[in-house]
């Protein structure tokens, strides 16, 4: 079995999208994953697979069938758990998650972000924040915070990248903890 965390892009925010996390733990189970756990209302998840689909296919998986059997329309991102830990020891940025981790934002891509929208990244950044790209995430440190981030805002706009989705570094601790308590049998 393989542990994966998946996070929904705008579920249960400003009214969009509302979902409870009961019946997206109900729905993992229904189409055959296994232990789920959600964490907050804002569509982040933890399950294990049997481990047949890769993260694209089963982002793909988990799209269609959320469409389906509960009529909601949004992008999953799916890493392993093992990528998950990557993320985190590739964090670029160990001073702004030991002082200020609720202004640490990591996007979580699809696919790797493009030259165009990393320039266009550095055009929006004021001279304090601080971003890198790896792989399929972006880190940011936003010193004067997430809300008040030129660059933010466009982050996690639509027009950015319709296929990503950001989470401040509190959120992915949390969801690495979450993965480290999903027991391999859990009672009853």
């Amino acid at each position: 079995m393989k542990t994966h965390i998946a996070l929904l892009r705008g579920i249960n925010v400003g009214g969009n999208k509302k979902v409870s996390m009961a019946d997206l733990r109900a729905f993992l189970e229904e189409i055959g994953l296994t232990e789920p756990r959600t964490l907050l209302q804002s569509g982040n998840l933890v399950f294990k697979s049997n481990g047949d689909r890769d993260d694209a296919a089963l982002e793909s998986f988990l799209e269609a069938e959320a469409a389906k059997r509960l009529g909601l329309s949004t992008v999953f991102l799916v890493r392993t758990a093992a990528e998950w830990a990557e993320v985190i020891a590739r964090n670029p940025f160990p001073d702004a998650a030991a002082t200020a981790p609720g202004r640490l934002l990591v996007m979580f891509f699809r696919v790797p972000p493009t030259a165009s929208t990393l320039k266009s990244l550095h055009d929006a950044m004021i001279s304090s924040e601080r971003i890198r790209a790896d792989g399929r995430q972006l880190y940011a440190a936003l010193p004067d915070g997430i809300g008040n981030s030129v660059m933010a805002n466009a982050m996690m706009s639509a027009r950015f990248s319709k296929h990503a989705s950001g989470r401040n570094w509190n959120m992915v601790t949390k969801l690495a903890a979450l993965v480290d308590r999903v027991p391999a049998r859990w009672p009853g």
